[in-house]
C-alpha cells in the first residue's frame, strides 16, 4: 500500500453511504477518523460499527461546528483531512416554496460548508498541509425544476470550493470538489436488481476520494465528476 500522507480525518454529515465507505477506507490506512452528524443515535451506531469517533453537531450552526472541531482536536488530533457531505432539499414550485425551508436548505448545504472550510483552514494553513473535500451533486452545475433550493446550495458550495482552492492551494492545502452525478446506492456493494449499471457504488466513490488525497501537489485536481458509465451528461 502506498504511503498515505494524512493521519486524521473529520467527516461532516456522516451516514451509511459515501461517508461510511470513505471512513472505512481511511481507517484501513491507519487514519484516525471522526464522524460528525446531527442524529446522535445513527451517528453513534455507525461510529461503533466501523471504529471511529462520534461528534454530534448541526452542520449549519457556527458554535456547534466549532465545538465539534475542538472535540476532534482532542480525540483524534488536529484533522488534516476534512470532508463536508451534508445537504438539504426543499422541493416544490417556486410559487409555493416556504422561504424558511429554502433558507434552511441553503444554510445546511452551503453555509455549513463555509463553516467547515473555515475551521479546517485555520488548522491547516499554519502547518502548510491538509486536504478539504466537498461533496457536490448534479445540481452543482445544472438546476432542475422544483429543485431551486438544492441547486442554489450546491452552486454556492461549488463556488466556495473554487475560491478556497485558489486561496488555500498556494498555502499547501488541497481543496477538491466532487460532483456526484447520479443516484448513490443505499448500501455499499448491494445494488438493487437492475441498478448495477445505473447507480454509484459508495465504495467506488470513496476510492476516488482517496485517490485524490494521494495526488502529488504538482498535479492536484480541484474538481472531479463521478457518474455511472450509463449516465447521460
Amino acid at each position: 500500500m502506498s504511503h498515505f500522507p494524512y493521519q486524521s480525518a473529520l467527516i461532516i454529515g456522516a451516514g451509511a453511504g459515501i461517508s461510511a465507505a470513505l471512513a472505512r477506507q481511511l481507517l484501513e490506512r491507519q487514519v484516525r477518523v471522526g464522524l460528525v452528524a446531527r442524529d446522535a443515535d445513527r451517528l453513534n451506531a455507525l461510529a461503533d460499527d466501523i471504529g471511529a469517533f462520534a461528534f454530534q453537531a448541526d452542520a449549519a450552526d457556527p458554535g456547534q461546528i466549532a465545538a465539534a472541531f475542538a472535540a476532534a482536536d482532542a480525540a483524534i488530533g488536529v484533522p488534516d483531512i476534512v470532508v463536508y457531505n451534508p445537504s438539504a432539499r426543499a422541493r416544490g414550485s417556486l410559487l409555493e416554496l416556504d422561504p424558511a425551508q429554502v433558507e434552511q436548505a441553503i444554510k445546511v448545504t452551503a453555509f455549513g460548508g463555509f463553516l467547515a472550510v473555515q475551521q479546517a483552514a485555520r488548522r491547516m494553513v499554519p502547518k502548510g498541509q491538509g486536504a478539504i473535500l466537498l461533496t457536490g451533486a448534479t445540481a452543482s452545475w445544472k438546476g432542475y425544476a422544483h429543485s431551486a433550493a438544492f441547486a442554489m446550495g450546491k452552486f454556492a458550495l461549488r463556488g466556495l470550493a473554487q475560491s478556497a482552492a485558489r486561496e488555500l492551494g498556494p498555502k499547501g492545502v488541497h481543496v477538491a470538489h466532487f460532483i456526484v452525478d447520479g443516484r448513490v446506492r443505499s448500501a455499499a456493494g448491494q445494488p438493487s436488481k437492475g441498478d448495477e449499471d445505473h447507480t454509484l457504488d459508495p465504495d467506488a466513490i470513496a476510492q476516488s476520494y482517496v485517490s485524490t488525497l494521494l495526488q502529488p501537489r504538482s498535479a492536484w485536481s480541484q474538481e472531479i465528476d463521478l457518474r455511472p458509465w450509463t449516465e447521460s451528461f
